[in-house]
């Protein structure tokens, strides 16, 4: 009798599965799923911000060497190239500005208190800009790269200029005036390699 069971159990499995590829269902994890809807808000917040002139791109994908991150907004202007980082950490965190890894603390509506570890988004985003400068560098641009980071939930352990927490920060590091200035072409070609 339990074979039977067994098989049975089995054939439900494998159908659920062809059920669930056939209609295109998308299981995500939960995780993943806040993770792009911080990032969609987050664009949505930077899009206020934008001018005709700025050209902005999301989820691009970069690789120098053996390294390799997917930025979540690059913002191409003629003031520059910019990446803002986007992160939906929910709870306290703690770390500081050089650590690879900061501590997240999340208390449930139970009191119980969960601890995970999560990336550093100031030590991501400086690698991105590291890979960022390589590729234009290998395309015959010298264009400096700022990068900066949105937390949705205003948690950041640290106070850096890196860390954006409104639309004013937003619109005035992309739309600073310094000594960089990008010409048509040059936005143009950053444009092609990445869109």
């Amino acid at each position: 009798m339990s074979e039977i069971y067994l098989i049975a159990l089995i054939v439900g499995i494998v159908a659920v599965v062809i059920l669930i590829f056939w209609l295109g269902i998308n299981i995500e994890d939960p995780v993943e799923r806040a993770g792009r809807r911080g990032e969609e808000v987050a664009t949505d917040i930077i899009s206020q911000v934008l001018t005709e002139d700025d050209i902005l791109l999301t989820n691009v994908k970069i690789s120098f060497e053996r390294t390799r991150s997917e930025i979540d907004n690059m913002i191409i202007n003629s003031h520059g190239v910019f990446i803002i980082e986007v992160k939906n950490y929910v709870g306290e965190l703690v770390g500081g500005l050089d650590d690879y890894e900061w501590k997240k603390y999340k208390t449930t509506p139970g009191g119980d208190i969960y601890r995970k570890t999560v990336k550093n988004p100031i030590k991501q985003v400086k690698s991105q800009i590291y890979i960022l400068s390589h590729i234009l560098r290998q395309h015959k641009l010298d264009v400096w790269v700022d990068g900066y980071v949105i937390l949705l939930e205003r948690n950041s352990p640290v106070d850096d200029n890196m860390i954006l927490e409104s639309l004013s920060d937003i619109e005035k590091a992309i739309h600073r005036v310094g000594n960089q200035r990008l010409s048509e072409r040059e936005i143009s070609i950053i444009t092609n390699i990445f869109d």
